[in-house]
């Protein structure tokens, strides 16, 4: 190949391989920082990723370019030399790595020109020094934003499911557990010797240790993260729309009722839905005064159902939307869940100012309103937490972007803290200002919106912001479901249109199903979280770290004990979720 290359010595010309990226119909949406298509690792939900090496400004020798009119142009030699390599690069398989110019002989920021297939060529100031990298505030920022997710609406039940005051130390010591096994997630590439894994993500660490079962367990296991998500998703998806399009109806219609479930009087009204069933059949005549037109309404709980319909006409908008080939699209959207976040922490804190704080310490005797500090179903919510705190899968690629890599511990540490704060707030706030009297505190709902009735114009507001986030995430979870398992199996993430389909009706159906039968989200969260936080957040850390401490001769008995017994935690967790 030597041969056919003038100007072998050059070898930044090898940079331009990568002109293929240019291409929108086969760039890769969601995928590891350095990494491409290829690298169907545990993907975090990460969008426009800037320091690709895909992304690089491609390199033009300074012997190459010529100005016209005050244009920079390349030499008919230069766009010659760069259709050559994109030749070469077509090739082999995106994977193989060998006609990629290694970093060290990339040119100096000051050199780099960005060649545009044009024919020109010009600098982009201020995308050279740094390019791509994040400061630590924004890092910091990243890891919050892709932590936080529905477990934020379980977090007041599962609180209640433990105790108050158990529940409040388990959120402080499930952080820091899961603090110190991402810790050493991050850790893990650096315990290998003589191997550059500077592009590595943690499943090829798994992969180094334990061989193919370790890829493909990681490869189930995040599976399970995804799909669970996905339920979780469509299980939520269904109980929003179903409320946004009652509170509509309700308002276009004039009806001004309140929901025929217990609650509290007043402006700010509380419900417990869990003593009534909103969809049961009652008696219009004595129960609506003031529905002009009982049989159209009947008619409209016939046909909007939470449990029966509503999940059924999610399909015929989401379900198209899963097909696409590249959803690119929906990325533009990220921003509407640091948004919705933001907002649920408003609307806790207004809420709360006006009810007040409703507390009574009692620490095993439980009386009518209120539950004893602790209580034996406390696992449910360390369940909760262990998906909760989760980002061991993808948090090497975030802090790949980090500007200052020596402060990769600290913001990490930072981010965890901030986390465990917004679900402290949320849940605290949400399960000491719940009215008790007169409600009891067993009708926290594990969606805490469902406690305030559907005409509540701050919960309508909500809902409708996290039903429109939801069905513009859900299909690029679906992306990463595909991406992960027709990628492994059949080495293609797109084989056909009919592989992508039954892939996706399967993940649909059990959507639509468990939302019919089994609508309890903070039932799956903690069954999913339990199950891929078992190898992600406590075996495979563990383990890893053993056995790297081993091979250098450093392990300790004390080392030993203390990892042994966060495995045995992680399966006492999932064990725990299926007894209680």
């Amino acid at each position: 190949m030597k041969e056919e290359l003038p100007g072998q010595n050059n070898l930044q010309d090898l940079e331009e391989m990568h002109s293929s990226c240019l291409e929108e119909d086969t760039k890769p949406l969601l995928i590891p920082v350095g990494g491409d298509e290829s690298d169907y690792g545990i993907m975090s939900i990460q969008f426009n990723p800037a320091d690709l090496k895909c992304k690089r400004p491609f390199h033009v020798e300074p012997s190459n370019i010529v100005s016209v009119n005050d244009t920079h142009r390349v030499t008919d030699e230069a766009s010659a030399m760069n259709k050559r390599i994109h030749y070469y690069s077509k090739l082999t398989s995106p994977s193989d790595r060998a006609l990629i110019a290694p970093d060290h002989v990339l040119p100096a920021p000051e050199e780099i020109y960005v060649y545009s297939p044009l024919g020109t060529a010009f600098k982009i100031d201020g995308c050279t020094d740094g390019y791509g990298k994040n400061s630590s505030v924004v890092t910091i920022f990243m890891i919050w934003n892709t932590m936080m997710g529905t477990s934020i609406l379980s977090m007041p039940w599962g609180i209640k499911q433990a105790g108050f005051t158990t529940g409040l130390c388990l959120i402080l010591l499930m952080g820091s557990l899961t603090l110190y096994c991402c810790y050493r997630v991050v850790k893990s590439r650096t315990m290998i010797p003589l191997i550059d894994t500077s592009n590595w993500e943690f499943p090829d660490v798994c992969k180094y240790y334990f061989g193919s079962f370790g890829q493909w367990s990681s490869l189930l296991f995040s599976m399970v993260s995804l799909v669970g998500a996905m339920v979780i998703y469509w299980v939520l998806m269904s109980n929003f729309l179903f409320n946004t399009g009652k509170f509509i109806y309700n308002y276009v219609h004039d009806i001004n009722i309140t929901d025929l479930v217990p609650g509290t009087n007043g402006s700010n009204r509380v419900i417990c839905p869990g003593t009534a069933n909103e969809d049961q059949r009652v008696n219009k005549s004595g129960l609506l005064p003031f529905v002009h037109n009982t049989t159209g309404f009947e008619l409209f709980e016939q046909w909007w159902s939470k449990s029966r319909t509503v999940p059924f006409y999610l399909i015929v908008v989401v379900l198209p939307l899963l097909n696409l080939k590249s959803p690119s699209f929906f990325a533009k959207f990220n921003i509407l869940g640091t948004v919705s976040v933001v907002y649920l922490v408003f609307l806790v804190t207004l809420k709360a100012a006006h009810l007040g704080f409703h507390l009574e310490f009692n620490w095993f005797t439980a009386n009518e309103f209120f539950v004893p500090e602790f209580r034996t179903q406390f696992p449910q919510l360390t369940g909760v937490l262990t998906l909760a705190f989760f980002i061991h899968n993808c948090v090497i690629t975030l802090l790949k972007n980090n500007k200052n890599q020596e402060n990769n511990v600290r913001d990490l540490s930072i981010a965890y803290f901030l986390v465990g704060l917004t679900y402290l707030y949320v849940g605290l706030l949400i399960f000491a200002a719940f009215p008790s009297p007169p409600l009891s505190k067993e009708c926290i709902e594990q969606n805490f919106l469902d406690n305030f009735p559907s005409d509540d114009i701050m919960s309508f507001v909500a809902r409708l912001f996290l039903l429109f986030q939801m069905i513009t995430v859900y299909p690029l979870l679906g992306y990463l479901a595909r991406v992960q398992l027709l990628g492994h199996v059949f080495g293609n993430v797109y084989p056909s249109i009919f592989h992508v389909l039954v892939l996706n009706i399967a993940i649909v159906g059990l959507g639509v199903t468990m939302a019919i039968f089994y609508p309890n989200i903070g039932g799956i969260i903690r069954y999913s979280g339990a199950t891929c936080g078992l190898a992600f957040v406590f075996v495979y850390p563990s383990l890893i770290y053993m056995i790297s401490l081993h091979q250098s001769g450093q392990l300790t008995w004390s080392m030993l004990i203390v990892h042994i017994f966060i495995i045995i935690l992680g399966l006492a967790n999932l064990t725990a979720q299926f007894l209680l």
